[in-house]
C-alpha cells in the first residue's frame, strides 16, 4: 500500500537507511487532568531535510529502548554490558549498545519463542510450541516480554551472541501525520497515545511512544523518514464533499485534511466523527475543531464521548443516528476515511456503512455489500489503520 520516498538535501539523502535527525520543537499533552490516557501533540522540524510529505503520509520514527528494560534484560540474562556482539549484517558494538538501539529487546512471538528454546531445551515451552496447544501459546504470549522468557525459562551461561540470535531487529514505528505542509513549513506535526500498562505482575510500555513521551526532551533529536500512502489521500477535486471517521489518534490525518483544504481554498464540505472516552478530559484538538466549525474551515462534526454516559456510546452509533445524511452526502460523491483501531473500531464502521446502505438504500445486505465493496474500489471508501 505504500512505500518510502527518497529525498535529497545538499547532497544528503533521508530515507528508511539513513533516517533524519529531526528535531523535537515542542511536546503538548492533549488530555486534560484527570484523563486515564496521555496522548502527546509533537511538533517535529524538518528544515534542511530535503523531507516533503501530504496530508495522509505517516511518518516513520526510529525509537531507542528504555535504559531500565535493557537493564532489566541483561541482568536477567547475566550478560555483560560491554561485551562485543556481532549484528545481522555484520556490524559489531557493545551489547549494551545492540540492546539500547539495534534489537527489539520488548516484543516476542512464536518465532522468537522457538529460537530460544534451542538453547533452553525447556519441556514447558516444547509443549507451548506444540501446534495443539495454540490456545495455551497466545495466552503465554498476551502481555508478555522477553524479559518474561528469559526469568521464565533462564539459561545458566547463556551466550550474548546466542541470545541476539533470537531477537528481531528494532523497527521503526509508523504515525499518521497530523498536520499539512502547507499550514506548517518545515514542520511535521504527530499525534501519539502513550502506552503504559501492567501485565503479569510487571510494568509495560510502548517502546516508541514512550521513546517520544520520556526520552527526547525538546530541543534534541529523533532518527524520522517519511513513509508515502498512494491511497489515503484528499480528493483532486477541492469541491468533493469528504467524511472523516477518526476516534482517539485517529484523528491525526483528518487535522491533516482540514488544515490543507483551508490552505488551498478549497470548497467541498467536510463532516467529522470523532470519539473518546470524556469530553471534558479527552476531546483532542478540541479548541481548534470548535474554531473551524466558527470559521467554515469544518462544515460538521458529531461526537462520541463513550463514558460521558450510562451507556457507550461510540463513533459508529453517530454514524447510525444521522445515516439518512451520511448516505445522502456519500451518493453525492462524498469520499469517506476512516482512521485508527482496526481490530474493533473499523469494522464496527464497516458493518454500520453496510447498515446505512440497507436502511437509506432500500438494500439487501448482499447488495449493501457489493454497493460499499464498490465505494472501495472507486477509491471513495479509503482506510488508514493499525
Amino acid at each position: 500500500m505504500t512505500d518510502e520516498n527518497t529525498n535529497h538535501s545538499a547532497g544528503v539523502v533521508y530515507d528508511k537507511k539513513n533516517p533524519f535527525p529531526s528535531t523535537l520543537k515542542r511536546r503538548v499533552l492533549l488530555n486534560k487532568e484527570g484523563s486515564a490516557k496521555e496522548t502527546l501533540h509533537l511538533e517535529l522540524c524538518l528544515a534542511g531535510s530535503g523531507l516533503e510529505y501530504l496530508p495522509g503520509d505517516s511518518l516513520a520514527i526510529v525509537p531507542t529502548n528504555s535504559p531500565e528494560v535493557v537493564g532489566q534484560v541483561i541482568e536477567a540474562g547475566g550478560f555483560d554490558t560491554s561485551e562485543t556482539v556481532e549484528l545481522k549484517g555484520g556490524s559489531t558494538k557493545p551489547l549494551g549498545e545492540a540492546f539500547a538501539s539495534d534489537l527489539d529487546i520488548t516484543g516476542i512471538t512464536k518465532n522468537i519463542l522457538k529460537k530460544y528454546n534451542s538453547f533452553a531445551h525447556s519441556e514447558k515451552l516444547e509443549s507451548l510450541l506444540d501446534p495443539e496447544n495454540k490456545a495455551a501459546l497466545d495466552d503465554y504470549l498476551w502481555g508478555r516480554e522477553v524479559i518474561d522468557l528469559l526469568t521464565d525459562f533462564p539459561v545458566p551461561g547463556l551466550a550474548a551472541a546466542d541470545f541476539c540470535s533470537t531477537l528481531r531487529k528494532q523497527l521503526p514505528r509508523l504515525y499518521s501525520i497530523a498536520s499539512s505542509p502547507k499550514a506548517h513549513p518545515d514542520e511535521v506535526h504527530l499525534t501519539i497515545a502513550v502506552v503504559r500498562y501492567r501485565s503479569h505482575g510487571s510494568n509495560r510500555e510502548g517502546v516508541c511512544s514512550t521513546y517520544t513521551a520520556d526520552r527526547v526532551s525538546e530541543g534534541e533529536t529523533m532518527p524520522v523518514y517519511v513513509h508515502f500512502s498512494r491511497t489515503f489521500k484528499l480528493p483532486e477535486d477541492g469541491d468533493t464533499p469528504i467524511i472523516m471517521v477518526g476516534p482517539g489518534t485517529g484523528i491525526a490525518p483528518f487535522r491533516a485534511f482540514v488544515e490543507e483544504r483551508a490552505a488551498i481554498g478549497a470548497t467541498g464540505k467536510s463532516w467529522l466523527f470523532f470519539g473518546d472516552q470524556h469530553r471534558a478530559t479527552d476531546y483532542l484538538y478540541g479548541d481548534e475543531w470548535e474554531r473551524c466549525l466558527t470559521e467554515g474551515r469544518l462544515s460538521r462534526i458529531d461526537l462520541a464521548f463513550s463514558r460521558d454516559q450510562a451507556e457507550k456510546v461510540y463513533v459508529q452509533h453517530l454514524m447510525l443516528e444521522q445515516s439518512a445524511e451520511l448516505y445522502s452526502w456519500l451518493s453525492d460523491g462524498a469520499v469517506f476515511y476512516v482512521c485508527g483501531d482496526a481490530s474493533r473500531m473499523a469494522k464496527d464502521v464497516h458493518e454500520a456503512l453496510i447498515s446505512i446502505a440497507e436502511k437509506e438504500g432500500g438494500k439487501s445486505r448482499a447488495d449493501a455489500e457489493v454497493w460499499v465493496k464498490q465505494l472501495q474500489t472507486d477509491k471513495r471508501y479509503l482506510r488508514d489503520v493499525y
